[in-house]
């Protein structure tokens, strides 16, 4: 007679197969296997640290990427739909490939990415962004359009074309208006080196607020508001989710007992910041953003809007089935689940265990609005500190009740909420010479190269609202010099210029500010602004020219961006059914 032993009763060696994740409407998610690179050193389940010959987790990317020779091509469709992604009933969407999310995007560092994008909304402009890539010597494939590119009009393509010069975890989505909260997103992975070892890739997991309202209509309603746009209505974890009532689906992550297994969180939100755990699971995190860090281990996450963690998990508890838990940080965002006695969340459901809602208890998830602290980047960069006081320029933040032009809620840098021109982009100035930048342009000069430029991003005292803001750059990645909650006092004193933390999104404190430095090494056209979807809309945003003068012969070629902006510009002087009624990006 033979017996059937349970798998969750075993210590399972690392050569069983790998469990997958399917992509809410989408593909499988994607796995790491034990792949020889150049037979320099093989990147395996035991050698994360390794990649290739001359590369591996000690590499500066910024200075040194692989050329794999591969190109990876990809087409992605935006068009108009209706979506019911938690069961509470259809409303309309614009979606890439007709899924949300739209299809991962995976590729190796190194790799040459193709991405066709076609426009097939009947009445609506739109662009890619490659939110966190660096886009060096690519600037015109940046996605920003006002910035880098004219929308692409109804019926037209664009091959976005570009070097995975970086590796991790990020995500693309339109930067026309707030039309990513409508459903034009997706996920990006781009495989490389890591600073722990695990077992398998579980590949993303993107987080975000849902509203059963269209994003265009809460985004009219709250630059008409000063009480701020309407609560979100649910959450929803890698596209999916259970309503108040009961209805619909959580997503599930089926995993082996005794393995390791990579997760990549991110906050795709439009407007909430967020706590994450996984009950009887803690996370050892290796990356944020797109900067690998030193390990550490954490029982829950914060996350902010477009920020993203590289985390591991061991599958060493019981058969069961865990509860991956939301929390929405009360302190500065609102959800009406809350007020529901539906877990937000996913499962991660053991392979050998029974299909069924868990019962697992997990951690207190906090309710502050503060970013990760422990952050350390693996290969270290220091910031220098003589120029700091003599060169910082300020950046201050405010909020505007009613515009006096068009009576609309603003948001302010330096007294100015900007407007983009979607027919003349920032960089056609810059491939022009002309310097004669528009009111409200938002415009900062970075001439030096190389030099580090240091910039005091302030919440001004007599703000009105004083909230906290995702702070995020476009083409870099900063350093974080100094944080605060209040007003800074000039003093230099506590401020970090030894390997400070670095990423691409960082939380400006209600009522605080921010000290961020980056080199002048990437020349372009490149936007900072709040990922808060509705503050972005409302003018909380700037536009870096980074040595301009030197940016034509950077980026090349620029027949796409000129054929883009005559396509768009035929399309907008005709007959189309909305106009530009906030900042445009």
């Amino acid at each position: 007679m033979f017996f059937r032993i349970p798998l969750c009763l075993l210590a399972i060696s690392s050569f069983s197969s790998a469990a997958t994740i399917p992509q809410h409407g989408a593909s499988k998610s994607h796995q790491s296997a034990k792949v020889g690179r150049d037979g320099a050193c093989t990147h395996g389940p035991l050698t994360r640290n390794c990649w290739s010959d001359g590369f591996s987790i000690a590499t500066e990317y910024d200075e040194k990427t692989p050329s794999t020779g591969q190109t990876r091509t990809y087409n992605l469709e935006i068009t108009n739909t209706t979506a019911d992604p938690d069961g509470h009933g259809a409303r309309l969407a614009m979606l890439v490939n007709g899924v949300y999310p739209g299809p991962p995007i995976i590729a190796d560092w190194g790799d040459i990415l193709v991405i066709n994008v076609k426009n097939s909304l009947q009445d609506n402009g739109t662009s890619m962004h490659w939110h966190g890539i660096r886009q060096l010597n690519s600037n015109q494939y940046d996605g920003t359009n006002g910035a880098t590119e004219c929308p692409i009009a109804p019926g037209h393509t664009k091959t976005y074309t570009f070097k995975a010069t970086q590796y991790g975890t990020s995500w693309y989505h339109s930067h026309h208006s707030v039309q990513y909260g409508d459903g034009v997103m997706g996920t990006i992975i781009i495989n490389g080196p890591a600073t722990a070892n695990y077992d398998y890739d579980l590949g993303t997991l993107p987080i975000t607020d849902y509203f059963y309202l269209p994003a265009f209509e809460i985004n009219e309603r709250a630059q008409h508001s000063l009480t701020g746009p309407p609560i979100a209505d649910n959450i929803l974890i890698n596209g999916t989710m259970k309503n108040a009532n009961g209805g619909g689906n959580y997503f599930k992550m089926t995993v082996t007992k005794g393995k390791k297994y990579r997760l990549r969180l991110i906050n795709t939100s439009v407007n909430s910041f967020l706590h994450v755990s996984m009950d009887g699971h803690p996370f050892t995190v290796i990356a944020s953003d797109l900067v690998p860090v030193v390990p550490y281990g954490t029982d829950q996450l914060a996350i902010n809007m477009g920020q993203r963690y590289d985390v591991i998990i061991e599958t060493n508890q019981n058969c069961d089935n865990y509860w991956f838990r939301v929390g929405v940080a009360a302190e500065c965002s609102e959800n009406k689940m809350t007020n529901s006695t539906i877990q937000i969340g996913a499962i991660l459901h053991y392979d050998e265990a029974v299909d069924a809602e868990p019962t697992s208890t997990g951690v207190i998830l906090k309710t502050t609005c503060d970013d990760e602290t422990n952050l350390v980047p693996y290969v270290a960069i220091d910031v220098p500190s003589a120029p700091l006081l003599s060169t910082l320029k300020e950046i201050s933040l405010d909020l505007s009740g009613k515009d006096a032009q068009n009576n609309l809620v603003r948001w302010l840098i330096n007294g100015s909420a900007m407007e983009v021109n979607w027919e003349k982009p920032i960089l056609q100035y810059a491939l022009d010479g002309d310097t004669n930048y528009p009111p409200n342009s938002n415009i900062f000069e970075m001439p030096t190269a190389n030099a580090w430029y240091y910039w005091w991003i302030q919440s001004v005292s007599t703000n009105p609202v004083q909230i906290p803001h995702p702070i995020h750059l476009h083409g870099h990645d900063f350093s974080i010099v100094a944080v605060g909650d209040d007003v800074w006092d000039g003093s230099t004193t506590g401020f970090s210029f030894t390997n400070p933390t670095r990423r691409d999104v960082a939380t400006l404190p209600a009522g605080g500010y921010l000290i961020l430095a980056f080199p002048a090494n990437n020349p372009g056209a490149w936007l900072m602004h709040c990922h808060v979807a509705w503050h972005a809309s409302q003018g909380l945003s700037m536009g870096f020219l980074e040595r301009k003068d030197e940016i034509k012969d950077a980026i090349g070629d620029v027949t796409s961006f000129t054929e883009g902006c005559a396509a768009w510009t035929s399309w907008w002087n005709g007959d189309h059914a909305y106009k530009l009624t906030d900042s445009g990006v």
